[in-house]
């Protein structure tokens, strides 16, 4: 009799062995359809990963799987392979593994069925209509106003949100040709009108696409290495181009929601072809549909954020990682997987090239192209006309200073506003001020959940843990002394923000960071009024550092490089040069040059002089004999064992024990390190602690986590904590 081996969406490292429902045909049953099978109390979707004869429980003690969800398998073969290796290689238990590839409403067993809305979207010729032309019907110039927004169509939905009768002010568009409808399906219609021809490639882009190209079908990794503005880009669309003549796909990965709409505006006006968006931003169906043009193939191009490694293709030709050294790419909670990572592995197993575009290249990237892993292309210059920013370090040290702002950087900013450019200005700190002080006894407000200072939001007169999320009203007195004088100490975008609104109000400011891109839709309408030239002063953290292309900003600010050259973790400062770099690339991307200023105390540190003298490249190469030296990643292999619970012992009592097993198993070439405290101890109320495990290379690491794992997961101390393992942590906070 036959036994089915399920893997549940549950923590446990193993299958589930059922019985096939009664007068079932065994030919259905082929590892990748999904099962409802009686679960506890209840019953749970399963995936079925293999057909056996044999099983480890008594058969009368083997339930019967109640139900087959799908005809045929919603995953191929080579695709569930993939997911058991990717379980495998970060010891995350199977079933969580291969259900985290699958969108939410196949996880509750919704049928793997397309279902298309239809949308409202301008036609070609209503793209070029004058609002001027529609002087008598006001409700006219509204819906054309507002559909001008939204490229891929609204919806009944966002119609009706408008307030007013659209119905008759929309037939009479339609009528006329400027409007018309079609079946969404969660996929970018590329191709609408005229294509956007492909750009003439400089000699270094030319040499890049055609190594590209020439390594189609067969496996090859390639690092990109090309300043901000070189035209990686282009190299991108140009690949792809080759990729969808040949009759295949393209997945690719972007680091950020937000750069999303742009990706996807590029594509569509380049390829008549559909594109599949995948992120988490999507409503349930959106990411549904896509991911099944993307698994059908109908989808000639995927493009998604870290979520996306896992989208299947059925006639894969390319992956392509775009800013592959960007911390986004690892996940932090959960299955802790790098998703740049699993590209490359993904790449391997489909014989197919993989392409690790960046201007910044993580020192991973550099370690596996020294060893003739990763195959180096370099675009060395800006495409066009364009020049490399000068950057300047302006010492703050006994010098002027209007809050944040020194007066030089203050007076750049009013030059270029003066001339008509725009000015961004980068601090990685949001909210108004990271701390709120008593001005008398110097007590400082404190999260009542985390060992951290809150910060003060001032737009909604909150405190808020960036750590947790708990938030409240500020005091009114001070809790220690019962003095009223409590001060917002430092700066932070919000504060940043109101300062040179103050300073500049004749020019518009436009804020990017979390809080401000909340709402549905904010981040694109932030970045169309950038584009507009309606805004002349830009500030953001890192969301706004990334991938945008804003070629009217002349001039660069980094208010505080200071916080990023002094961080716990040993990759701070390979962290800092990246984003330093990354900030300094969006100024002068068109013909007008660019300067970038970064405010520091500490302007002869050993970081800012390699970077500004020699550029990002001589630095890399310094951190990685550094790192060599120090017997760190990508010399060696980490794994970072983390626990926490309600009680400080039970957290290092956990770890004590899973510290003794693993003395047990580790050999030459293997240390463990620890238990030691978190670096921010209490987090949302729990004690955490870490236990580090270095080896001297991955095998040797993989060798001994596979028993240690087990071990672990039976000590009697792990049922009062919450642990979870991290392989190849990014992070060691």
């Amino acid at each position: 009799m036959a036994v089915l081996q399920v893997a549940l969406p549950a923590p446990l490292r193993h299958y589930f062995d059922y019985l096939p429902p009664p007068n079932c045909d065994i030919d259905r049953l082929i590892p990748g359809v999904r099962l409802r099978v009686p679960f506890g109390s209840g019953h749970r979707v399963g995936m079925l990963m293999s057909v056996t004869d044999k099983t480890e429980l008594a058969r009368e003690q083997l339930k019967w799987v109640s139900a087959v969800v799908d005809d045929e398998p919603l995953l191929s073969a080579p695709h569930l392979a993939f997911l058991k290796w990717a379980g495998d290689y970060y010891h995350h238990p199977i079933g969580e593994t291969v259900f985290a590839c699958l969108p939410s409403l196949l996880r509750k067993g919704r049928p793997a069925r397309q279902r298309r809305e239809i949308r409202w979207r301008l036609s070609p010729e209503g793209c070029h209509i004058k609002p001027d032309s529609l002087r008598r019907a006001p409700r006219q110039v509204g819906l054309l106003e507002f559909l001008r927004q939204y490229p891929e169509g609204v919806t009944r939905k966002q119609l009706s949100e408008l307030g007013w009768g659209w119905r008759t002010a929309i037939r009479a568009l339609m009528d006329r040709g400027w409007v018309d409808t079609y079946e969404y399906a969660g996929t970018s219609q590329g191709g609408r009108g005229q294509r956007e021809p492909a750009l003439a490639l400089n000699v270094a882009q030319e040499q890049a696409v055609s190594a590209i190209c020439s390594s189609l079908g067969t496996f090859q990794p390639f690092l990109l290495d090309g300043v901000t503005g070189s035209g990686k880009t282009e190299v991108y669309l140009q690949v792809i181009d080759r990729v969808i003549r040949e009759g295949k796909q393209a997945l690719v990965l972007i680091p950020e929601i937000g750069l999303t709409p742009q990706a996807v505006d590029r594509f569509r006006r380049r390829f008549a072809v559909p594109i599949a968006v995948v992120h988490s931003a999507l409503s349930d169906q959106e990411r549904l549909n896509a991911w099944l043009m993307a698994r059908d193939g109908s989808a000639s191009i995927v493009i998604g954020t870290r979520s996306a490694v896992w989208t299947p293709l059925r006639y894969p030709g390319a992956i392509i990682v775009d800013e592959e050294h960007d911390l986004s790419y690892k996940q932090h909670e959960g299955f802790r997987y790098s998703a740049r990572d699993l590209a490359v592995v993904r790449a391997q197993r489909a014989k197919i090239p993989v392409l690790l575009g960046t201007a910044t290249p993580s020192l991973e990237s550099l370690y596996n192209v020294d060893l003739g892993r990763y195959r180096h292309l370099i675009l060395p210059e800006r495409a066009g006309d364009a020049a490399s920013p000068k950057i300047e370090v302006l010492d703050m040290r006994r010098r002027p200073m209007h809050a944040a702002l020194s007066v030089t950087l203050l007076e750049a900013i009013r030059t270029n506003l003066n001339q008509g450019r725009q000015v961004l200005l980068f601090l990685n700190r949001r909210g108004f001020a990271p701390a709120m002080l008593c001005h008398h006894c110097g007590w400082v407000a404190g999260c009542k959940r985390c060992d951290v200072h809150v910060t003060y939001h001032k737009e909604r007169d909150l405190l808020v843990c960036h750590h947790c999320g708990a938030d409240r009203r500020p005091e009114t007195s001070c809790p220690s002394c019962g003095g009223c004088d409590l001060i917002a100490v430092g700066h932070g975008t919000e504060r940043l923000a109101q300062l040179l609104e103050d300073l500049f109000p004749q020019n518009r400011v436009v804020r990017i960071d979390r809080d401000s891109t909340r709402r549905k839709r904010a981040m694109q309408e932030m970045l169309d009024t950038i584009q507009s030239g309606s805004a002349g002063i830009l500030i953001g953290t890192q969301m706004l550092a990334k991938g945008h292309h804003f070629p009217n900003v002349t001039l660069v600010g980094v208010v505080d490089a200071d916080s990023g050259l002094f961080g716990a973790d040993f990759r701070s400062s390979e962290r800092m040069a990246q984003l330093v770099m990354q900030v300094a690339g969006r100024a002068g991307r068109a013909k007008r040059p660019g300067t970038v200023f970064i405010q520091t105390h500490h302007p002869d540190h050993h970081l800012l002089r390699s970077l500004i003298e020699h550029g990002y490249g001589r630095f890399a190469r310094e951190a990685l004999v550094e790192r060599r030296e120090a017997k760190l990643p990508p010399y060696t292999r980490l794994t970072l064992l983390r626990a926490d619970a309600h009680s400080q012992g039970a957290t290092y009592n956990f770890l004590s024990e899973a510290r003794i097993e693993a003395l047990k198993l580790a050999k030459g070439g293997i240390d463990v390190f620890g238990p030691v405290r978190a670096p921010i101890e209490r987090r949302a109320g729990r004690y955490r602690g870490q236990l580090l495990i270095q080896a001297h290379s991955r095998n040797l690491l993989q060798r001994m986590l596979n028993p240690w794992v087990h071990q672990v997961e039976n000590l009697k101390t792990a049922r009062k904590v919450r642990w979870s393992l991290d392989v190849d942590p990014q992070e060691m906070l």
